[in-house]
């Protein structure tokens, strides 16, 4: 078994956050506050004293230095983690598949028109057999409460995706209000955000095993 640490949405406090030892990190995106390519050196810088022999990363909607550029310039970027862009990576024999995108709301980065054709072909592209399926934002009625608007926000065509995908573990965030994790019938579901809503650090990443 690998002991696998869930983070999100640290929005550039990255270094007030306690990380748990374990096997592999993975972070579900917003990993800026402001989007500037100085972050994400940081956080690179960051992610490299961290004792995990593997670290997975996708962005978010914050993340906007990483926003209409190739996959290929997150790689470069962030050196020292595996970043994911629709995307998979297979490590210590953990098989991971990663996407940034969430329903489109406000001007922000990584999003498309909610129940778009958009939207459905990015998640068909989610493979079968997945230990992890990491996703910025939730699906719909999974950890997806919004004070701000008062409902569920998840995406319907991504709740559609993981019906049908079936991975072992759905790990996201996004909706910082919605930490926690809770079993379905063949996935648990994890919103690993660690900042509230009025953005404190007071979340603990949340370990799972694989």
């Amino acid at each position: 078994m690998k002991k696998i640490v869930c983070i999100s949405d640290t929005h550039g406090e990255f270094r007030g956050l306690v990380v748990p030892d374990g096997d592999i990190l993975v972070h579900a995106g917003d990993i800026t506050t402001y989007g500037q390519p100085a972050e994400l050196v940081d956080f690179n810088l960051w992610l490299t004293g961290l004792p995990h022999q593997d670290k997975v990363v996708i962005a978010g909607n914050h993340d906007a230095a990483l926003a209409n550029q190739p996959a290929e310039f997150g790689r470069r970027v962030l050196t020292a983690a595996h970043y994911l862009q629709d995307s998979e990576v297979q490590v210590q024999d953990v098989r991971i598949y990663g996407s940034p995108w969430t329903p489109e709301f406000m001007n922000w980065h990584f999003m498309m028109p909610r129940d778009g054709w958009e939207l459905r072909a990015k998640w068909a592209k989610i493979p079968e057999e997945l230990d992890i399926l990491l996703t910025h934002g939730p699906p719909a009625n999974k950890l997806d409460y919004s004070k701000f608007q008062k409902t569920g926000v998840g995406c319907h065509l991504l709740r559609e995706a993981v019906e049908r995908a079936r991975p072992r573990y759905h790990v996201f965030g996004h909706l910082h209000e919605s930490y926690g994790g809770i079993e379905g019938e063949f996935t648990t579901f994890i919103n690993c955000s660690i900042m509230t809503r009025s953005y404190v650090l007071a979340n603990a990443p949340i370990v799972i095993e694989v």
